[in-house]
């Protein structure tokens, strides 16, 4: 069956559209909410009790040095749906049902994309309160702690874009969580996230100072206010300008793999 794909007018229609199919599915299905609302209470709580009293942070309390680091590891992880979604929706054959609708190919994509943004922002407004009720403090001005919010959302959504190319791409939904994890886990683990670089080997040191995600980290420090005074900064570029870093690994991101989804998806839209 054709279909005359409509101008680039609708766009933002079509993409609203499918955002709000996803919006609607969350309702639908309070599961999702429930246990996007309970993971970062639990790694905020772990981390906070469990391991504050084993990790010492010189001139700093552990607690102020973590929570960048539970953030970005959240709103990374939290990317993920985009690629376990878009495969769910291929096995359950919904993609063929929308490829016979007059809609922009590139709409079910951003509705996909969008509807992680939203679970992201609501995971940041759970850990920013359960933060704040177990002692961290953000220590710089509003604008400041909006920008590293933005920041992090933001660099979560380009994310979102390369988990769903590789859910388009694998043959099962069960695929998808193995794939993510095997990228995630070294991205998330061997970074600034949970301790200080200088106190790791010098091979996951120089690992860690390269790592995306310890850019992303160090920055919301910054941001927020929360850098350990006396903290050294690592000799590389991507840790001493990490807001910057972020911004343009963000536009990289997006400028690679939004085409590669779109043209992706529109291949497997004309089998």
């Amino acid at each position: 069956m054709s279909v005359d794909v409509p101008g680039a007018s609708s766009w933002l229609s079509d993409g609203w559209v499918t955002t709000r199919r996803n919006v609607i599915k969350i309702k639908r299905v309070p599961d999702i909410l429930v246990f996007t609302t309970l993971q970062p209470i639990m790694f905020v709580l772990l981390f906070s009790y469990v391991y504050a009293g084993s990790i010492d942070i010189p001139g700093s309390d552990y607690k102020e040095f973590i929570m960048a680091g539970i953030f970005a590891q959240t709103v990374v992880f939290g990317s993920t749906y985009s690629g376990s979604a878009m495969a769910q929706d291929l096995k359950e054959g919904i993609i063929d049902r929308f490829r016979t609708l007059p809609m922009s190919p590139s709409a079910v994509l951003i509705g996909r994309t969008n509807g992680d943004l939203l679970i992201n922002a609501l995971s940041m407004i759970v850990m920013i309160l359960t933060g704040l009720a177990v002692g961290w403090r953000i220590r710089s001005s509003v604008v400041e702690a909006l920008a590293a919010v933005a920041l992090l959302l933001l660099f979560a959504y380009a994310f979102s874009w390369v988990m769903a190319f590789i859910g388009m791409s694998v043959r099962s939904p069960e695929v998808i969580n193995n794939v993510s994890f095997l990228v995630l886990f070294p991205l998330t683990f061997i970074s600034n996230a949970f301790v200080p670089t200088e106190n790791l080997p010098t091979p996951l040191r120089v690992f860690a100072e390269y790592n995306p995600v310890s850019a992303l980290v160090q920055a919301a420090r910054e941001l927020f206010g929360n850098v350990p005074p006396g903290t050294p900064v690592p000799d590389t570029w991507t840790q001493q300008n990490p807001v910057l870093t972020i911004l343009i690994g963000i536009v990289v991101l997006l400028a690679i793999f939004v085409p590669l989804c779109v043209r992706k998806f529109a291949r497997i839209s004309s089998r």
